[in-house]
């Protein structure tokens, strides 16, 4: 019997780790999207520390990114079902407002932003 219960955990251990490590690998294609892209000025040299907004037009929840060495942002995890707003803001400058459609089927969507 002490046999038994001591194989038990073993077993049960292995069974856990295995769902956990299937989880792990269901986050890498979870069916979301990813959007990036590059911030720029008027003359298209790319602005560090701009301030990117990211709205879902469904539930108004805004996300925000600060972009980084080469002017990049980038926003993970995107719904392919929600439609998106996206501008961009340095100082007294700002971009024109973008959207993401959810028509737009990329798994991987690219959007510039430039600055006047």
């Amino acid at each position: 019997m002490l046999r038994k219960w001591t194989i038990m955990p073993v077993v049960y251990g292995i069974l856990l780790a295995g769902s956990v490590s299937g989880q792990s690998t269901r986050t890498f294609d979870t069916g979301t999207r990813i959007l990036k892209g590059t911030v720029l000025d008027s003359s298209g040299r790319p602005i560090v520390g701009a301030v990117v907004l990211l709205k879902d037009t469904k539930t108004l929840q805004v996300r925000s990114y600060l972009s980084q060495d080469k002017g990049e942002y980038h926003f993970f995890g995107l719904s392919p079902n929600d439609e998106y707003e996206i501008r961009a803001q340095h100082g007294e400058l700002s971009s024109n407002l973008k959207s993401l459609s959810s028509f737009d089927n990329r798994k991987e969507a690219k959007i510039d932003l430039k600055l006047k």
